[in-house]
């Protein structure tokens, strides 16, 4: 199985994203009088930093080809790490499913076709920018014009990182038409659409069977881990104040004992663990729960807010920056301190750059097209 940072496969991969007002709902606090839930920005930017974490780990793993005999430093430090930020993707599938089912339930199926869209657009906007960033560096393996069809039915390399939101959009999408049926309404588009992301894969089967055409592998669509953690995140975010507190201690014990079953896991068993494992199911959990219905200082909560609203960005784009910043300066021959002091040098730089891009764009009105 390929690592985190080069597959494009959603049972094991681990990329970051966010998608617009799903995930932390300001029109929901607006127009439905709920409060902003500060620390839902904070579990955002948690799993952000987290998945960023986890592609720069990577690249130690990457350079001794997962083989401690290589360099025991880069390999045991990519492995620390990467088992760290296991719960980033089940956190944010935890955290569309709360946005979806209460904090920001859809009114109409127009208004979810709006969130669709304003995710859609900066995926297949980045697909397009990585697809011509690693045609102008030669390092694409297929011409450009096929892996930009191929865009449309699946993520395609080098753009590894956005299998998140082929998995992301459908499982927003079965959840809000659940939720517009059980309030009386009758989405038919959503439904239309959900019913061709079921029948895609044996439609285009079956055209390949009959035509011999190599036909495009199809990556819309989700594994029940992903729609269970949705569900989840939906009862374990909305739970009360009440209920968490005095109660998170057995959960900060938990957390490191789940990390460590993945390390083991992974350097053990096999790299990397997926999602719908045990471990990470339980350290998810942990995350949730640990940081659900924090108070947010007043200080601090104008700037957590702008740079939870650039989490999509930055995780759009943080990709280009590990591959040109942080791939070439990974050596096998670091020493076991020298691994460490790296990567995080390495991460802080990673997600500076990254966040700083997606402010800036942000501030020139380019939030719709780049996230």
């Amino acid at each position: 199985m390929a690592s985190r940072s080069l597959t494009a496969r959603p049972d094991d991969a681990a990329p970051a994203a966010e998608a617009s007002e799903v995930e932390h709902g300001p029109p929901a606090a607006t127009t439905q009088g709920r409060e902003h839930r500060f620390d839902v920005d904070v579990l955002r930017l948690l799993a952000s930093c987290t998945v960023m974490l986890g592609h720069v780990a990577a690249t130690f793993i990457h350079v001794v080809d997962d083989d401690r005999s290589n360099g025991a430093g880069a390999y045991w430090t990519g492995h620390f790490f990467e088992a760290v930020n296991s719960f980033a993707v089940p956190v944010f599938f935890a955290i569309a499913g709360w946005g979806v089912l209460v904090g920001a339930t859809p009114r109409n199926e127009g208004r979810m076709w709006t969130r669709i869209v304003r995710t859609g657009v900066p995926l297949f906007v980045w697909t397009g920018v990585y697809l011509v960033w690693a045609w102008a560096r030669d390092r694409n393996d297929d011409p450009v014009v096929d892996l930009a069809v191929d865009s449309l039915f699946a993520s395609v390399q080098p753009a590894y990182h956005l299998w998140f939101l082929y998995a992301y959009l459908p499982v927003v999408a079965v959840l809000a038409f659940a939720v517009l049926l059980k309030d009386g309404q009758r989405p038919w588009k959503l439904g239309v659409a959900l019913l061709a992301v079921a029948v895609a894969p044996s439609t285009l089967s079956t055209v390949g069977e009959i035509t011999g055409w190599a036909v495009p592998r199809v990556g819309w669509g989700f594994g029940t881990y992903s729609l269970v953690y949705a569900v989840a995140g939906g009862l374990l975010i909305a739970l009360p104040g009440s209920v968490l507190r005095g109660r998170r201690w057995p959960f900060a014990v938990l957390l490191p004992l789940t990390m460590a079953g993945c390390l083991w896991y992974h350097t053990q068993i096999h790299y990397v663990i997926p999602n719908a494992h045990l471990f990470v199911g339980l350290m998810t959990a942990c995350v949730l729960l640990l940081v659900s219905r924090r108070r947010v200082p007043e200080r601090l909560r104008g700037p957590l807010r702008r740079l939870a609203d650039a989490a999509m960005g930055a995780y759009m784009v943080h990709v280009l920056f590990v591959e040109e910043l942080v791939r070439p300066l990974v050596s096998a021959d670091l020493g076991g301190a020298a691994a460490v002091g790296t990567l995080l040098g390495l991460l802080g730089a990673v997600i500076a750059l990254s966040y700083g891009a997606s402010l800036l764009w942000g501030r020139l009105g380019l939030r719709r097209l780049l996230g």
